[in-house]
């Protein structure tokens, strides 16, 4: 299986970094506009696409936030997980995030323009986190 990873050290605290995954004004403030949550599933809309996506909150601690694609759409996202673990960044007070979106099948050709579209939004959410101005990268 094959996955997309980036790392990222972010100019502000855990705790505001948690926010800005586990949050509503947090998730639309980096991701999309259109974020709703039923008990512990997400459902993230977006322009085009025919249904939102839906991924389940299995973990929202102070050291990581996971979620595993639940929805039938995107059809190469099912069954997928999603997974930022938080720590100290080593080189200054901050927070350090390692993203992982983990479960694709190898060489599945929407991987490449999925981890294009992660790069973006793992500089939109370090963006939010440290300034607290909402510019999510998809808007509805």
């Amino acid at each position: 299986m094959s996955e997309i990873t980036f790392q990222v050290d972010i100019a502000a605290d855990r705790t505001r970094v948690h926010e800005a995954l586990n949050s509503h004004d947090g998730l639309t403030g980096w991701w999309t506009t259109a974020v709703n949550r039923e008990d512990e599933i997400l459902f993230f809309d977006f322009p085009e696409a025919p249904e939102p996506f839906r991924l389940r909150r299995d973990r929202a601690d102070r050291d990581e936030v996971r979620w595993t694609s639940v929805g039938a759409f995107p059809p190469h996202w099912s069954g997928t997980v999603i997974a930022w673990r938080l720590s100290d960044a080593p080189a200054a007070d901050g927070t350090r995030v390692l993203f992982r979106h983990t479960g694709w099948p190898d060489e599945d050709p929407n991987l490449p323009p999925a981890a294009y579209t992660w790069g973006m939004l793992m500089t939109r959410l370090k963006q939010y986190a440290e300034t607290g101005t909402p510019q999510p990268l998809f808007t509805l």
